[in-house]
Order: structure tokens, then sequence, then C-alpha cells
């Protein structure tokens, strides 16, 4: 009995993999014969495992969706994944998950092994969180759960939205994508009013519900991932600068990061970076960690900052 159970778990552990199983892998994977298998899954199936068969030479087996989540069967590297994705997520920047993050990783770290929970402790214990220069908007898992369920099923979402200058209006959009950019979370959705693409921060959005009717699909222009990029990043900077750098447009895109700032050519020899930061230092930073020849255009605070450090520079260089 206790030789079958073994064989039932192992068997399921193998059937939890998002692939299909033929009776004779399953049956070399478990040292039995091909009967055996077949026997085992009947098994399964009156335990309530929806075990998904096919007949013939190439049929197989698959573990499908049920009413109840099944025991998830994970090994060494897998268990202390997830654990560390556990606590990471009761931190982040969802609200209404950390108290469920924290119940589902107290289940997790009472059936670890010893050997497991030794690991994911260690990690807790001896890792600092640098907390983020300011604190980030938090969304609502709901509202997140909402939107990507409008992405998949192709309804259109209403909501009101908030602006950056506080004013809000109604929207009502065709949703495609949601992405996460650092601790801020956006929507990309056509706006068919406005007959263009927009992205909107997520924490500003309120549902109105039930969704819109479903729209047919379209095909995301080309160039959107750099649009997005763009606004996302413009979006969450306080001050914006453009900077004339003397240097090929792809030498400058390999020393910037995405985060901070898109790159326009403009020549051979020369491009133009937008960026921007909460803080005209920080863009002085970049620029000086760019190490290349550059020229303020705009704004001229920027360029007037850049004459009092390169002043102090100089009385410091003695």
């Amino acid at each position: 009995m206790l030789e079958t159970s073994a064989r039932l778990l192992r068997l399921l552990s193998l059937l939890q993999t998002p692939r299909d199983w033929t009776g004779a892998e399953l049956a070399d994977r478990l040292a039995v014969s091909t009967r055996t298998v077949r026997n085992d899954v009947e098994r399964l199936r009156a335990l309530g495992y929806p075990v998904h068969g096919t007949r013939g030479a190439v049929g197989g087996y698959r573990l499908g969706a049920g009413a109840a989540l099944p025991p998830l069967l994970l090994d060494d590297e897998e268990a202390v994944a997830v654990a560390v994705g556990l606590r990471t997520a009761a931190g982040g920047s969802v609200a209404g998950i950390e108290e469920t993050s924290l119940r589902a990783l107290a289940k997790l770290e009472q059936v670890l092994p010893h050997r497991l929970r030794r690991r994911v402790t260690a990690l807790h214990t001896h890792t600092v969180r640098v907390p983020h220069d300011q604190p980030g908007p938090t969304v609502d898992a709901g509202t997140l759960s909402l939107i990507g369920a409008a992405c998949r099923d192709r309804e259109r979402l209403r909501f009101d939205y908030v602006r950056h200058d506080g004013t809000a209006d109604r929207r009502d959009v065709e949703p495609y994508r949601l992405v996460n950019w650092g601790r801020r979370w956006y929507l990309v959705a056509f706006d068919p009013a406005r007959d263009d693409w927009r992205t909107f921060r997520v924490d500003r959005i309120s549902p109105r519900t039930p969704t819109g009717p479903r729209f047919a699909a379209r095909d995301l222009p080309g160039d959107v991932v750099d649009r997005v990029r763009h606004g996302v990043s413009a979006a969450a900077w306080r001050h914006r600068a453009t900077v004339r750098v003397h240097a090929p447009a792809e030498v400058v895109a390999e020393r910037i990061n995405a985060a901070v700032g898109t790159v326009e050519p403009a020549g051979e020899t020369a491009c133009l970076l937008h960026t921007g930061a909460d803080r005209l230092e920080t863009i002085a930073v970049w620029l000086g960690v760019l190490d290349l020849d550059f020229t303020v255009e705009d704004p001229p605070e920027l360029a007037d900052l850049l004459r009092t450090l390169a002043a102090r520079y100089l009385r410091a260089a003695g």
C-alpha cells in the first residue's frame, strides 16, 4: 500500500508538468507496466484529479484544471523560489495580498523539509531591503484582476481616471496590456474617443462594472514598446530634460538604462537624449556617468546647475 501511494504521488508530480505524457513514458519513469499506469490514472481520477487522456498510438495523459486546487509537488528549487516570491509579494506594490501572501507562506514553511526551511530563513534573516526614495503607489489586487480579465476577454473597460494634475474624467477604452514598471502599474489601451493608444496609471483607475461589450482585437503598433517606455518614464518625472549628446545614438543607447530615458538619432555623430528625474541633481549624475560630451538644450535650470557643480568640482580639485 505504501509503495502504491508513493507511486501515485510520483505520477501526480509528473502529470503536473505542462506537457502530455504517453503511457509508455510514464511506465518508464515509474518502472512499472503500462497497465499499472492505467490503473494508477484511474485511482487519481477516483480521488478527484482531472486526468485527461487521449486514445491512439500517440495518445497521452495530461492533468487538467479541476474544481479544487490539488496538492502541488515542488522540487527543492521550486519550493525555495515560491517561498521567496511570497515573502516579496507581501511587501510589494499590490495592496490586498500582503496577508494572503503571508498566510500562504506560513503553510508552505510548515511543510518544508528542514534543509529548505533553513535556506529560506537564511535568505529572510540576512537580506536587507533598501527602501525606495519615495513611497510608491499601491494598486488594488481586485483592480488588477479585473483589468487582466478584460484584456484576456477583449472587453471594453470603463473607469474614472484621475489625471496628473488632479482633475478627473471618465474613460471607455479597449484594454490590451498591463505593464509593471518598478513599483508602478500601467494599462496600455486603445481609446476610441481619441482614436489613439493611451497609457494609464492603474493606481489612478477606479473601474466601473460591469465591463463593456467585446471588441475586435487590433494589431499593436510596431513602436508600442518605445512609446510606452517613453510615456511611462515621463509620467513619473518631476523634471524633464533634452540633452544633445555628441556621440552616435547606438553608443548612447548602450550606456543609458531604458528606465532613465530614450535616445533619438540626430545625425551620424550626435543624438538627443530625452530624460528626467524627480531632482535635477539626479539628471546631472546620469549625464556624468555617460562619460561623453553633451550640450543641454532644455531646461535652462539644468544648465545653471551644471555650472554650479562644475565650479564646485574645480574648487575640490584645488
